[in-house]
């Protein structure tokens, strides 16, 4: 209880700054004190027992509003629990609140034209990436331990990078979808944004699992991801593809990465290069059956409250729903034989090594289409394929940005992504920095 009070008193406190928190649990202190005679009877649910997380707004929580960062369900209130949501409770972990996000989660900015815009705790004036901005910056500002998000085209990923936190974007079908609001069926993804990779892990091996009730989850036995960390990376390759995953970068950023491939070659990797000429096919598909999907799920509120929608997200579903079905069946096709391609790339390599973002966050009110190029060009590609990636902090820009390094592995090898992030977080202290606003 004493732990939750004092997030909740930074909440109050910070939050008004940043405006990540939509709505705070009010059962949050009782659920709190209910751990703690539950630990004084000798009952311990496991690592997340007492430890306070939050959510995404886009998962739904059994009487506690579910809005999907949108006007149109800005009343809504679901009957059940998502199914991360009730493996969270049954974890014994207490669920502070529901986070800000980009409306729909269809957008990397985090502006929100009905809930306000998050900003980002290094600098208000930045964005914090989005979808799961506000999930971002109330893990990189204190405000919670841990937080889950949604991933379709780069949403963990991105505004961990730009906030300066540790996001995981696991396997597709690795943690079950069922409750949570779709933006499109075959590339969403769940994840947890943390401080470091321990705690991620930690939270992922709560989170993952297989959910008959869910036709995306994949019935795979769920390792100890906690148990490989302190491995050493001796006889892990880690790929560097240069050219799609270079072009348009910041220098600092190249600079950065170069650098932490460095640090995971002193842990004992081995580094390689290996070109992915299919990688920008990878992107331009992903933006392709992604909007189509949108567009199909929103299809009967774009006809009925096509008012009710952002400009910008409103935008990008009228462009999805101008997809032919043929391009939309091309991009299908073009999925499976990428995906093949991409399981081929992984035969000779265990890591790739890559920016999460071409750039560092851009201020508040940049040209949105170079904006979400340049932080969805990395990212999306692995959506796309459904491979697990996470990004983790690498450095500082001149003007005190954090800078994300993104890792992917094969499929389900969540727990290698895992190790090699703990080996280089235990030799360096950039996931450790906090911003000034929440000191």
């Amino acid at each position: 209880r004493q732990l939750a009070e004092k997030y909740l008193e930074r909440i109050k406190e910070i939050d008004p700054k940043l405006h990540s928190v939509l709505e705070v649990n009010p059962d949050a202190l009782q659920i709190a004190e209910n751990l703690d005679k539950e630990r004084k009877k000798g009952k311990v649910r496991g690592a997340l027992h007492g430890i306070p997380l939050a959510l995404k707004d886009l998962f739904d929580t059994r009487g506690v509003r579910t809005t999907a960062g949108s006007k149109i369900l800005r009343e809504r209130i679901p009957s059940e629990d998502a199914d991360v949501v009730t493996r969270l409770h049954t974890a014994g972990a207490v669920l502070l609140g529901k986070l800000n996000l980009h409306e729909w989660a269809y957008g990397v900015t985090n502006d929100n034209p009905h809930f306000g815009r998050a900003a980002n705790p290094w600098n208000v004036e930045r964005v914090t990436g989005g979808s799961s901005g506000g999930s971002a910056v109330a893990v990189a500002a204190r405000l919670c331990v841990g937080a889950l998000g949604s991933d379709t085209g780069g949403s963990i990923r991105i505004p961990a990078a730009l906030c300066g936190v540790t996001g995981l974007k696991p396997t597709y079908g690795r943690v079950s979808l069922r409750g949570v609001i779709p933006l499109s069926w075959s590339m969403d993804h769940v994840g947890p944004l943390a401080q470091s990779a321990e705690d991620v892990a930690l939270m992922l091996q709560a989170i993952a699992g297989y959910d008959a009730l869910d036709p995306a989850s994949v019935d795979v036995s769920v390792p100890d991801y906690n148990a490989s960390l302190n491995q050493s990376l001796k006889g892990i390759r880690v790929a560097q593809a240069g050219g799609y995953f270079n072009a348009q970068v910041d220098e600092e950023i190249l600079a950065g990465v170069e650098s932490g491939t460095r640090v995971l070659a002193a842990c004992g990797a081995t580094r390689v290069e290996k070109e992915m000429p299919f990688a920008e096919e990878l992107f331009l598909t992903n933006r392709v059956a992604l909007g189509a999907e949108a567009a199909v799920f929103h299809s009967d509120n774009l006809e009925a409250h096509a008012e009710d929608y952002g400009a910008d997200v409103l935008k990008r579903l009228q462009n999805g729903a101008a997809t032919t079905t043929a391009d939309y069946v091309r991009a299908r096709r073009r999925q499976a034989r990428l995906i093949r391609a991409l399981e081929i790339y992984f035969n000779d390599v265990d890591l790739l090594v890559t920016p999460t973002t071409r750039v560092v966050a851009p201020l508040v009110g940049e040209d949105a289409v170079m904006m979400s190029q340049h932080l969805t060009a990395l990212t999306a590609p692995f959506n796309l394929t459904g491979f697990p990636a996470i990004s983790i902090p690498c450095g500082f820009s001149r003007e005190g940005l954090p800078i994300g390094l993104q890792l992917v592995a094969r499929k389900w090898d969540e727990a290698l992504l895992l190790q090699a992030a703990y080996q280089y977080q235990r030799v360096t202290d950039w996931h450790t920095r906090v911003p000034p606003i929440a000191k």
